[in-house]
């Protein structure tokens, strides 16, 4: 379970969490800035790819465990929070922004453990607005990693900016929903 291809993909995006980070304190010397973006992209890119991959390999070669599936949740806000973080340090994502996104991932994270523990987690299965939400960040954090022109056509600071705040809105709206859906099993474990 714990050296399965697909779990130790997911180990990997957890380490490669302060590499993604290191890259930005190395010394403007050995690294320029344009140097540590596109290593800090790619680096997410390739890393955030696993996420799919892992999850196929898992089903293709029948390596699903209830392990995996606590683990590849958290390696993925992992690696988001930590890159948002970074972004925040380095003036490219608003402090608001960084704090929707983790705030949300912390409460939403709670509610599941809940859930589960009355036995309602169905009410809070992911749902098509986390995904979009999941899909705005994953485009929008390499976008304000690379901080510049892409390919000469994509200005990736304004529309990482953009995503980024499509992001935080599609995260608050997909924190409704889920706390929606789980209010009537609240309710009703309250009486």
């Amino acid at each position: 379970m714990f050296t399965t291809i697909p779990t130790i993909m997911t180990w990997a995006r957890i380490f490669a969490i302060p590499l993604i980070v290191g890259i930005f304190y190395l010394p403007d010397s050995w690294v320029s800035d344009t140097e540590k973006n596109m290593v800090a992209t790619i680096m997410f890119v390739l890393f955030a790819l696993t996420d799919w991959l892992d999850g196929y390999l898992a089903r293709k070669l029948n390596q699903t465990s209830s392990f995996g599936a606590f683990l590849d949740p958290v390696a993925d806000k992992f690696l988001v929070c930590a890159c948002v973080l970074v972004l925040v340090h380095l003036q490219r994502a608003d402090v608001f922004v960084a704090l929707i996104i983790i705030g949300r991932e912390i409460a939403i994270s709670a509610l599941r453990e809940w859930m589960a523990q009355i036995g309602a987690s169905k009410s809070v299965a992911v749902h098509m607005l986390g995904k979009l939400k999941t899909v705005a960040q994953m485009v929008a954090i390499p976008f304000l990693l690379f901080n510049g022109s892409l390919l000469g056509l994509i200005d990736t600071r304004q529309w990482g900016a953009w995503l980024i705040w499509a992001a935080a809105v599609l995260t608050v709206w997909s924190m409704v929903y889920y706390l929606q859906k789980a209010l009537p099993e609240i309710r009703a474990k309250a009486r």
